[in-house]
């Protein structure tokens, strides 16, 4: 019994050191670290270059791992993004933070190489000294983990209560103007701050290499446990989060000991003990009204900060009937030029066209959802597999037509959506975008592991109809429901629901005092979303002939996020271009370049959602607007607009002092 309680303190450290960190950079900065198992694995990675790769002691090995490289990398991450996104929307920064996490590894593999065995040791030497205290067993990897553990609270909090650089820290998370106005630099303890953590990323990433691998997917599940004690510490309580973690990894090591290892379901409940224990905490705060945005810095900071979107209230330039012709013109031959791919492409290049417009009837769902509800919903990626699932069973085992399965597959799994879209009404953008990305996790762990769906990795059987058996016709089809999709969706936009959505993405407070339900619009486009996703899931699996449950890891599904906002949220053409983007451009690179570039593009994908944080806009609105500014040019007048939300008829926008964007009754 105390040889269990002793393994899980040790997973219990590790995740508590992860929070720690987590935690700190929150409450100091307002960003939520989703890139802090990028930081881990590149510190890990480098460590195992210098220790097991180059031959050098696991001390100085270690102390340039973690007092040199983990602090510059903390800096220069800082430098070239995290001081950028302290202003920015909910939105900006989970997606640039996304974007980090896609990139960061891949260059660090690109530099330094990557491992085909993952094995790798910690800070003690090999082989394994053991000892039994009490009669329980401990190992000197658990032993230096409890001991890190201990450095770390005692340090930081010494740190932060004992020193002047600590009264800065805290005087940081009340207030950066404050600080600002005290003679105390900001930047620099943000600077500090972030260098700190990066080394707090490093050491976890270490202690958890023995046991999770040195991987890219271990150092990501090790982000996600972490979320849970810092969920349940509501984001500040760095001494509830610690304590929680603790009694996490104590819970779960309990919970192997009455499992039988020889279970299936003991693999699936394990992993999934820190993703429930987020997901209860969310929805008890919720019921409860305690998960609001949380708010970061004083009140005069909150007076200085300009709320609002990601992007200025939309003006446009139309004609006389309302339409907006740049914008029309684009996305007609946008379609155009993919409807004539499969014309001048071979097979290999046209069934990746194929795979491109079927994500981009997912993408879809992230346009209705985030572009158009306001929402950040991280499991888009669990409801395309719910409908890829269902639509192959449907076919596969009742003998339906694989059409009508794709659809009736999409209506069973709305009633999901919806009762999620319920629960999260209460929850602010950070607590939605951590409770969707929970329910992926479990669905991930509970649902698509499953026997009967895996089925030893070859997934549902989904055979395409004789008529669409080829990649040409059947890219034809999945075009079609595409251009369908994007008219409703622009019938939405016009529709009175529509304008009321727009309504509520902009001002909930403002629209309730006009009389509109909040509760409705949201679950209303959380419905459709669900909708939309789960048909192209359904036409994913057909793609595939089959339903594959790997293929909807919701990690995966983060890359679609950002891919699709770097592109552009409220753009329908954008999700066709994400789409395509996302399967020909590594299509590309692995055709027509050497092997060691296939990463590129995955980095490409990564710095593009980065660069969000300067164009929030995404690119196809900020190039669209280009466009419509020079047409303006030409015909003799010059007026702002935005043709990704060409549908949406608002007022025209006007500046505050603040830099805020507000609407005018006049001409601008």
């Amino acid at each position: 019994m105390l040889s269990y309680a002793f393994a899980g303190l040790a997973l219990g450290s590790i995740y508590a050191i992860a929070a720690a960190a987590l935690v700190v950079t929150y409450v100091s900065s307002g960003v939520f670290n989703f890139a802090f198992g990028a930081m881990a694995f590149s510190v890990a990675r480098f460590y195992y270059w210098l220790n097991t790769e180059h031959g050098w002691d696991i001390l100085p090995a270690a102390a340039v791992s973690l007092l040199i490289v983990a602090p510059l990398l903390g800096a220069a991450l800082y430098a070239l993004l995290f001081r950028h996104l302290r202003l920015s929307s909910p939105l900006v920064k989970i997606v640039a933070t996304i974007g980090l996490s896609v990139a960061l590894p891949e260059l660090v593999k690109l530099i330094l190489g990557d491992l085909t065995n993952v094995t790798a040791p910690g800070l003690a030497a090999r082989p394994l000294r053991v000892f039994h205290p009490f009669g329980a067993t401990v190992n000197m990897d658990q032993l230096i983990t409890f001991i890190g553990l201990v450095v770390v609270l005692v340090v930081g909090l010494g740190v932060l209560r004992f020193t002047d650089v600590g009264l800065k820290v805290r005087a940081l998370v009340d207030s950066q103007a404050l600080t600002s106005l005290s003679g105390s630099s900001p930047s620099r303890i943000s600077l500090g701050v972030w260098a700190a953590t990066a080394t707090l990323a490093g050491l976890a990433g270490i202690l958890v290499a023995p046991t999770a691998g040195l991987s890219v997917e271990g150092m990501t599940f090790l982000m996600a446990a972490a979320f849970a004690p810092v969920v349940a510490a509501r984001l500040r309580n760095l001494g509830t989060a610690v304590a929680i973690a603790l009694a996490m990894g104590v819970v779960t090591s309990f919970i192997q000991r009455y499992l039988d290892p020889e279970d299936p379901l003991s693999s699936q409940i394990v992993p999934s003990i820190p993703f429930a224990v987020m997901l209860v905490a969310l929805l008890f705060y919720a019921l409860r009204g305690l998960a609001g945005d949380a708010s970061v810095g004083g009140a005069l900071d909150r007076a200085i900060r300009a709320e609002g979107s990601d992007s200025p209230l939309p003006a446009r330039t139309t004609n006389r009937h309302g339409i907006n012709v740049p914008a029309l013109v684009t996305t007609a031959v946008t379609v155009l030029a993919v409807a004539a791919l499969p014309l001048l492409l071979d097979i290999y290049w046209t069934g990746l066209v194929a795979t491109g417009v079927c994500l981009a009837i997912v993408f879809l769902s992230y346009t209705l959802v985030t572009g158009e509800g306001g929402m950040i919903w991280l499991c888009q990626i669990t409801f395309a597999g719910f409908g890829g699932v269902v639509a192959a069973e449907l076919a596969t085992k009742a003998g339906w037509n694989p059409l009508v399965a794709i659809f009736v597959g999409a209506a069973c799994v709305v009633p999901v959506g919806v009762i999620l879209g319920v629960l999260t009404i209460r929850l602010g953008n950070l607590y939605v975008a951590l409770v969707t990305l929970s329910f992926g996790l479990l669905a991930q762990n509970l649902v698509f592991t499953r026997d009967e769906i895996n089925n030893f990795g070859q997934g549902v059987s989904m055979l395409r109809p004789t008529w669409i058996i080829d990649n040409a016709p059947f890219t034809y089809l999945a075009l079609s429901v595409f251009v369908v999709l994007g008219l409703l969706i622009v019938n939405l936009r016009r529709s009175t629901a529509g304008l009321a959505l727009s309504a509520v993405r902009w001002s909930e407070n403002g629209s309730r005092t006009l009389g509109l339900s909040v509760v409705q619009m949201k679950v209303l486009v959380s419905g459709l979303a669900t909708f939309v996703a789960a048909v192209g899931g359904g036409f994913l699996a057909m793609n595939y002939q089959a339903a594959l449950p790997g293929s909807y890891n919701p990690f995966v599904g983060l890359i679609w996020l950002a891919v699709l906002v770097t592109v552009g949220s409220r753009s329908i053409i954008a999700a066709l271009i994400a789409g395509l983007s996302f399967t020909l451009l590594p299509g590309v690179f692995q055709t027509y370049l050497p092997l060691s570039y296939a990463s590129v593009p995955t980095i490409l994908f990564g710095l593009g959602a980065i660069m969000l944080a300067r164009n929030p806009d995404g690119i196809v609105a900020m190039h669209a607007r280009q466009l419509a500014d020079l047409l303006a040019r030409w015909g003799g007048r010059r007026q702002p607009s935005d043709p990704a939300a060409a549908d949406d008829p608002v007022l025209p926008t006007a500046e505050d002092t603040t830099g805020r964007h507000v609407t005018t009754g006049g001409r601008p």
